[in-house]
């Protein structure tokens, strides 16, 4: 029996182009679509648009978290094993950044079986700005800990082990993940997109940004409101000049500082109740750029902006984070954000 995106018993998360109902584009890391369903057979239509990287699929089925290998283009129907018959559960994700964009095209379960209502998503809602640390890039190498990234083609990125949805699940709250691997603040530094590089100035109103799928689309701010804001991005900026290492003082940095403190006020502008935390992770980089994200925020005199620095900020696995430090910032977050007093959570609930 098939079941179409836009069934009203399937419950979905992320920023999401729903330009067509049967068709709905998975565009951001942690974007997912939950379903529960009886019988012993499951399948998902989906259609892969590929830029970089082979491309992967996550799901968890009655908790058991597992992977699907995407076509590198083109449409594939992917058959879910399932031992035994009776309720289940699925939630079905997106593991990686807009090196693709996934098209999901709907389920397919038994003859005669049922769709059951998914279990909804939770009242507190996070959003995460950041780079790859907050995309879950490269997290699950973890006998790579302490160690340089191994060659790799994208089979060790989930965003499911970053520490933005871990850091959600302790909370109980809904996350957009609004998170690219080598982005910057600014256009024209980081790794994203190069020579041409976007940076988080340029792709965080928006909906698609990676010009690979077409131009630009913008998000509509109105389908989806967080209570916490995380900022996250500063680190890549230091490519391909750490200019903020280098002189803390001259033009460069000094624009730089002022361009963080203008994005800072634009999410204060769309979100005018958030509280935003402003932090780096554990990813090793130069202190200077925590040091200007201070002062920046400092200056800004807004009680609901804070800036939180992690007990081992810029002193983790070069490269990327594994699960495990993944777990630690996740952790420390989640405990920092119990502090403070969050409009729409209940302080009992936390």
């Amino acid at each position: 029996m098939r079941i179409t995106p836009d069934n009203p018993l399937l419950v979905y998360s992320g920023r999401i182009d729903w330009s067509h109902s049967h068709a709905p584009v998975f565009i951001f890391p942690c974007t997912s679509v939950s379903v529960r369903f009886t019988g012993q057979v499951l399948k998902v239509h989906v259609e892969n648009r590929h830029a970089y990287w082979d491309n992967f699929l996550g799901y968890l089925l009655d908790g058991e978290q597992s992977v699907l290998r995407l076509p590198e283009n083109g449409t594939a129907e992917c058959e879910i094993p399932i031992e035994s018959g009776g309720e289940h559960e699925l939630l079905l994700f997106k593991r990686q950044d807009a090196c693709h964009e996934l098209v999901f095209l709907g389920l397919e379960i038994g003859e005669g079986e049922r769709l059951l209502p998914a279990r909804q998503n939770p009242k507190r809602r996070m959003e995460v700005y950041g780079d790859s640390v907050s995309a879950g890039e490269v997290s699950e190498a973890v006998e790579y800990m302490g160690k340089p990234d191994p060659v790799h083609n994208g089979e060790y990125s989930n965003g499911w082990y970053s520490y933005a949805w871990m850091t959600a699940r302790k909370l109980d709250a809904q996350i957009h993940d609004i998170a690219q691997g080598g982005i910057a603040l600014l256009d024209g530094t980081g790794w994203f997109n190069e020579p041409e590089a976007i940076g988080m100035e340029t792709a965080w109103d928006k909906l698609r940004y990676n010009p690979v799928f077409g131009p630009a689309v913008p998000w509509d701010f109105k389908a989806y409101t967080p209570q916490v804001v995380v900022v996250a991005v500063g680190q890549n900026d230091a490519h391909p000049e750490d200019y903020m290492k280098e002189d803390y003082d001259g033009a460069r940095a000094v624009e730089w500082r002022a361009r963080y403190s203008a994005f800072l006020r634009k999410l204060r502008g769309i979100y005018p109740e958030a509280t935003i935390i402003c932090c780096t992770t554990i990813l090793g980089h130069d202190p200077s750029w925590d040091r200007a994200i201070e002062e920046a925020v400092t200056g800004l005199q807004d009680e609901g902006i804070t800036k939180y620095t992690f007990r081992r900020n810029g002193s983790g696995t070069p490269g990327h984070l594994r699960i495990p430090e993944a777990e630690e910032m996740a952790g420390e977050l989640a405990a920092y954000i119990r502090t403070l007093r969050i409009p729409g959570w209940e302080e009992e609930d936390l």
